[in-house]
């Protein structure tokens, strides 16, 4: 699990160099927020209270998460909630795997501009899969889809792109039938790239003329942009269809929720260098270790803190939220195959990892007998941080 104790924190390299690095880098709020809450996480700084085992007196000491979105300790529990909540709401269908990613030429302008670019990234995604679907030369239907934000690559360079998952066809024009996808792909991965291109160009272009987007200061007008975006290569990447929902549950289990680096990929930390691990994906997905400075580490896991309240996952189609009462349902009556039941929704986190892990998280560690309780007396031990 990835919210376990490390050898090797991101708090602790936060922690020894945050002075260091805040004099010579300027952070936004929202980036600073995120700095002081991970190095603050289930430390003695958040409070905390002691569990004592009421059959030997064992005592330990349970420290307050901090709950921030990009703390790579805190999201687990919310993910699998999350996962199985999901898992429930998609149609009995296989699922396609989709990836949209952007030109290198919009990196600088996507970055000075988060939470604008990022919303049209996101719609021309969408709309571009919805417009495809609708063709008749593919699959002639109403499809739907769920689309993920990463900003990241491997080795936490700057790579916005969307994840999407896309059940295998959609309802006919009359919502009367299930028209299901061909076998091995959703629609032509040439075709949705196009589509997608002309949809984001296009709306770039009009929120820059709106002044809503800021131009880097190296770029005269959209125009320069527009004309390398032309000529480079766009990538879609699609994936086969997953076999089974279990398949399809593990998959989102390891996209949602997730910060550019988790604390399990941490290798080392001296002399100021940080070392992780990452997949190479040129080579065939092998496993690779990197070295970055200290402070090049911590410039590139902020410059992934999205903008406040920014909403990193969404819906379109049919399973966008203000459709689900109508036209996902309809779905459901539609497919012969039973649905997958939520097992963890409304279950509080000790009854989440119970289900997940297979243990009583209540146990006794110590003597595997008794059941840790809150102290009465409510004493906080004294623990160093981290």
């Amino acid at each position: 699990m990835e919210n376990k104790k490390q050898i090797i924190e991101i708090a602790d390299i936060f922690r020894d160099k945050r002075h260091d690095f805040l004099t010579e880098n300027t952070l936004c709020a929202v980036q600073q927020k995120a700095m002081e809450d991970i190095i603050a996480c289930r430390t003695s700084e958040l409070g905390g209270h002691t569990l004592s085992c009421n059959h030997c007196g064992h005592k330990v000491q349970s420290y307050n998460s901090c709950r921030n979105r990009n703390c790579p300790k805190c999201q687990y529990i919310k993910r699998m909630q999350w996962v199985d909540r999901l898992a429930a709401d998609l149609p009995p269908v296989k699922h396609f795997h989709i990836v949209f990613t952007i030109p290198a030429c919009l990196h600088k302008l996507f970055y000075i501009n988060q939470r604008i670019a990022y919303s049209l990234l996101f719609k021309a995604a969408g709309n571009a899969l919805i417009q495809c679907a609708k063709n008749t030369h593919y699959l002639g239907a109403d499809a739907g889809a769920v689309a993920l934000l990463h900003t990241w690559g491997q080795t936490m360079t700057y790579h916005p792109h969307i994840h999407t998952i896309v059940p295998a066809g959609g309802l006919s024009d009359d919502g009367m039938e299930w028209v299901p996808s061909a076998k091995k792909f959703f629609v032509p991965v040439k075709v949705l790239c196009a589509v997608f291109r002309g949809i984001l160009c296009r709306l770039l272009e009009e929120s820059v003329c709106c002044n809503e987007i800021k131009l880097p200061d190296d770029t005269p007008d959209f125009q320069t942009i527009k004309v390398k975006c032309y000529a480079k290569k766009w990538v879609v990447y699609a994936e086969r269809p997953f076999a089974s929902p279990d398949n399809l549950i593990r998959y989102l289990g390891n996209y949602t929720h997730r910060v550019a680096i988790s604390n399990h990929r941490m290798v080392g930390y001296k002399d100021d260098k940080v070392t992780f691990s990452y997949r190479d994906n040129k080579a065939g997905g092998a496993r690779k270790t990197m070295t970055l400075e200290t402070m090049e580490f911590i410039r590139r896991f902020m410059q992934h803190v999205l903008p406040c309240g920014f909403s990193k996952i969404r819906y379109f189609g049919f399973m966008a939220i203000c459709k689900r009462k109508t036209k996902l349902n309809l779905c459901y009556s539609l497919l012969p195959t039973p649905t997958y039941f939520s097992r963890l929704t409304g279950l509080l986190a000790m009854e989440v990892l119970q289900i997940i892990s297979g243990k009583d998280p209540i146990i006794c560690a110590k003597c595997k007998k008794g059941k840790l309780m809150v102290s009465p007396a409510c004493n906080v031990l004294h623990m160093e941080p981290g």
